[in-house]
């Protein structure tokens, strides 16, 4: 390989410049290294292509200009690439709001799902194929309808207000539902999965529930039904307007056509509500799970109705059951309270008999005893004296202690004894405070 060298003079010192005064030493300098220099970068090698294919440069530039294109084409052949409608490029490009724009630049398997560098390369592919130029360059007419066609799509799909009007009443995405013998014999879930798919691309909230399959819980599916039937729906249908004048002397006109097109519009979104719903409706009474899930409720609601009846039934059973014990504990409480009743009446009466009885006994003491004389007959006075206080006695005793005083009485019937006795008697009852001293004169100590 040859080597050029290269002479590079030192540059000129300012005028008045003065190493002794000037000059400043902040480093020393390494020794020369010698090294060799090789021409590089696209420069160069566009240079060495030329000499070595003998080519000027614009003969150059032409073959490379074909090579990138057929570059383009091969790398953007996969994912971007579909066959081309031979009627679809003999389109009128005045007819622009009636053609697919998707199918134009070959993203029909895309559609609203295609990003915008898919359309940028989509766009970028179609023009190296369909440019006027290409066409005059190979002999072909100068027609370029198909390719203000490519334009115009590019144009409202790279804008983000006219994708979305066109996206709006894009049929080539939509997807139909099946029939009930296409359900039956493909799969249910299977074949209704996609249409929703499609049509959830119109909700203002994503994500979208998704249908599910056999295996999907309930409340899944309800919340999939219940989003479906509360759809909420950016759907417009603007792109479907008739065309308003621009001119401004006819503004009646203009005025005439927007109205005519707004109620086009509120039409066509009611139609479309109605649509949706009755394709719900269609899922829904075709649902397998829709029928199991039923069918359970039924059986919940009859076990918990028959439940309810046992269990007012066993209420009832018990109530009755409680009024009758209420009503039987009731009438032994009554009987209980009678016989204790008639006891203590009994009892109150045998008290009663026995203090008659005792009194009797108290009384007869003091008569069978003279009437407490030792000797000779008691006066009337005395007699009178005497039964008195025994009354007395009595009065200040209860029955208890009646029976006491009689029990100690019984059997004696001499005067100092039944006077003794009762001498005894006063005393403890004038220490109880129930009478006062010398209150029974005839028995006192």
């Amino acid at each position: 390989m040859a080597f050029t060298q290269v002479s590079l003079p030192l540059p000129i010192l300012p005028e008045g410049w003065s190493g002794e005064k000037d000059f400043k030493a902040v480093g020393t300098l390494s020794s020369a290294t010698q090294r060799n220099i090789e021409p590089v970068g696209p420069h160069f090698l566009a240079h060495a292509r030329r000499k070595r294919h003998h080519r000027t440069f614009s003969e150059d530039e032409r073959i490379q200009a074909q090579e990138n294109v057929k570059k383009v084409e091969d790398d953007d052949a996969g994912d971007i690439s579909e066959p081309e409608d031979p009627l679809m490029l003999q389109r009128d490009a005045k007819d622009w709001k009636g053609q697919d724009h998707y199918a134009v630049l070959g993203l029909s398997k895309y559609r609203y799902r295609a990003t915008e560098d898919q359309i940028k390369r989509a766009h970028r592919k179609k023009v190296l194929r369909h440019h006027p130029d290409k066409k005059a360059a190979a002999g072909n007419t100068e027609d370029d309808s198909f390719f203000k066609c490519i334009q115009k799509a590019t144009e409202v799909l790279l804008d983000p207000v006219k994708r979305r009007q066109f996206d709006s009443v894009d049929e080539g995405a939509d997807v139909e539902p099946p029939t009930k013998k296409q359900a039956q014999k493909s799969g249910f879930y299977k074949l209704w999965n996609p249409v929703f798919e499609s049509e959830g691309r119109f909700s203002k909230e994503q994500p979208v529930p998704r249908l599910g399959d056999e295996k999907s819980i309930k409340e899944d599916v309800e919340t999939f039904y219940n989003f479906w039937y509360n759809f909420d729906s950016w759907r417009t249908f603007e792109y479907q307007d008739e065309d308003v004048p621009d001119d401004n002397e006819n503004r009646d006109q203009k005025r005439h056509v927007e109205r005519k097109n707004n109620n086009a519009r509120k039409k066509k979104k009611t139609e479309d509500t109605a649509r949706l719903r009755s394709l719900v409706d269609e899922c829904m009474a075709g649902d397998e799970r829709i029928k199991k899930f039923r069918k359970e409720a039924r059986a919940d609601k009859d076990k918990k109705r028959l439940e309810k009846e046992a269990a007012e039934k066993q209420a009832k059973e018990d109530a009755d059951k409680a009024k009758i014990d209420a009503e039987k504990l009731k009438k032994e409480k009554e009987e209980a309270e009678k016989a204790e009743k008639a006891e203590g009446k009994k009892a109150k009466d045998a008290a009663k008999n026995a203090a008659k009885k005792n009194k009797r006994v108290l009384r007869s003491s003091v008569k069978d005893a003279n009437y407490l004389q030792e000797s000779g007959d008691p006066t009337p006075a005395q007699i009178d004296g005497v039964l008195n206080d025994v009354d007395l006695v009595m009065a200040k005793v209860d029955n208890e202690e009646l029976a006491a005083l009689a029990a100690k009485l019984n059997g004696k019937t001499t005067a100092p004894d039944v006077k003794s006795v009762w001498s005894d008697e006063v005393k403890r009852l004038v220490g109880a405070g129930k009478l006062k001293n010398g209150e029974a004169k005839t028995m006192g100590a």
